[in-house]
């Protein structure tokens, strides 16, 4: 993960420094917008308010994630920039999921190496007390869990880091309260220092990071106080990527899934 103070990048610049990464997923559901603004602030300079759609999104960010576990293809990197933030409160957090994995003994590497978890948004959304909608904030949001494993090799480096966070949920062939409490001691005890990184912001800064080997959070604040960020996200890789097992019409209410079929 890499910080560029007060860079001040256009719109487009972020775009085509995106691009130089990879392919750029497009944020905005069936059109091509590279680089979006996730902001508390409407165009006419208005704030949004706990019933609209991306207030749900943004509080949903708090949460540690990495972006698009959810889609078929997750992202590998991305970048975010500040345009304007408030003076208390809104950084963003970034914890090292290769660090993570080499501080658990030995049983539990062995215990979660051939384990794979379901991923989905409107699981970890429902989690926090929203409903989610096909179409609302930004991304892909077909009704579908793609399953990713728990351990993820970095195809460049070769390392081990814990793939997880808080789009992951059933763990295929456990019950589904064992897989819950699983899935929450390994990203409570991931995050923690010194492997996290806490980020204050400064209108005009950019972050670059690895998707495939970090967890990031964006943390509280006063939603009447304008942040407004822009991101950007680069595709990964659909050999490394790709969700091998892609669950359609998944719903929260559903039971978890009990076996690999």
């Amino acid at each position: 993960m890499l910080i560029f103070p007060k860079q001040n990048l256009s719109r487009e610049q972020q775009s085509r420094l995106g691009a130089r990464l990879g392919e750029i997923e497009s944020l905005a559901p069936g059109k091509d917008i590279p680089t979006i603004p996730l902001s508390n602030q409407r165009s006419d300079g208005t704030f949004i308010s706990p019933g609209d759609n991306l207030y749900k999104i943004l509080r949903g960010n708090e949460g540690w994630h990495t972006d698009s576990t959810y889609m078929p293809i997750a992202s590998k990197a991305a970048l975010l920039s500040a345009q304007k933030v408030p003076s208390d409160g809104g950084e963003t957090e970034w914890a090292d999921m290769r660090a993570a994995y080499d501080a658990l003994d030995t049983l539990t590497k062995a215990k979660i190496e051939n384990l794979s978890a379901y991923h989905s948004l409107f699981y970890s959304q429902a989690e926090m007390g929203y409903e989610h909608q096909i179409g609302d904030g930004y991304g892909y949001h077909d009704k579908g869990s793609p399953l990713r494993t728990l351990v993820k090799t970095h195809p460049e480096t070769g390392r081990k880091a814990l793939y997880t966070g808080r789009h992951a949920h059933a763990i295929p062939g456990m019950h589904a309260e064992d897989s819950k409490n699983l899935l929450e001691k390994l990203l409570q005890s991931a995050c923690q220092a010194p492997r996290v990184y806490r980020h204050k912001w400064h209108a005009g800064d950019i972050a670059m990071w690895d998707n495939r080997c970090l967890l990031h959070r964006a943390r509280p604040y006063d939603m009447t106080k304008a942040r407004v960020m822009r991101a950007t996200r680069i595709i990964g890789d659909p050999a490394t990527e790709q969700a091998a097992t892609f669950v359609d019409n998944f719903a929260p209410e559903i039971s978890p899934i009990t076996s690999n079929t």
